[in-house]
């Protein structure tokens, strides 16, 4: 099995390349192997890369004035995760994104990304494509914390998302959907 073939199988999933367009695709890409609790993204420096995760368990946060972290986004193998605001707009990052396990992901510069694109129609389809899924889960996300109580957030993502849950930890959960590592505990011991 190619070193790739995780990347390669979720870009099928969307657009079809040729032997070529993937060989020029792979030449982009990136592996980096991360240790528990290595920082990949740190606010103040441009979010450079795009990245994949092969192996392992990423959590991208927030730290507010007072100090409270706020997780974004949670991703395990063949997700991928960035500051997309600093690597859009090549700004300084807001976000740490932080690795959770020992971690192998692929990176994909931002530069080579768009050279990348404007010859290979195909993969600029498919970012397209992957990004309005990821805006319209985003969507779906806001209407759920500001529509449900923190008792149901936590079983509709247990239940989508068992694979997360039962691995990462509580107090990483119990940020990303807005409640206390306590009202987990609590919700926990009623079922």
């Amino acid at each position: 099995m190619s070193k790739y073939q995780g990347i390669l199988d979720h870009i099928a999933r969307y657009v079809k390349l040729s032997e070529s367009e993937i060989a020029e695709f792979t030449s982009i890409l990136k592996i980096t192997r991360v240790k528990k609790r290595q920082f990949i993204i740190q606010p103040g420096f441009v979010s450079e890369y795009r990245n994949y995760i092969v192996e392992g368990a990423v959590r991208v946060f927030y730290l507010d004035d007072a100090g409270k972290e706020h997780t974004v986004s949670i991703g395990v193998e063949d997700w991928f995760f960035t500051d997309f605001t600093s690597y859009l707009n090549r700004t300084p990052a807001e976000y740490y994104a932080e690795a959770l396990e020992d971690s192998i992901i692929i990176q994909m510069k931002y530069d080579d990304v768009e050279a990348i694109c404007e010859r290979i129609h195909a993969l600029c389809q498919y970012f397209r494509l992957y990004i309005e899924k990821a805006l319209s889960f985003s969507n779906q996300r806001v209407i759920t914390n500001i529509s449900k109580t923190s008792e149901e957030r936590y079983w509709d993502y247990v239940n989508k998302y068992p694979q997360i849950a039962n691995r990462v930890p509580q107090y990483v959960l119990a940020s990303y959907l807005g409640i206390s590592p306590e009202s987990i505990s609590r919700i926990r011991s009623k079922s």
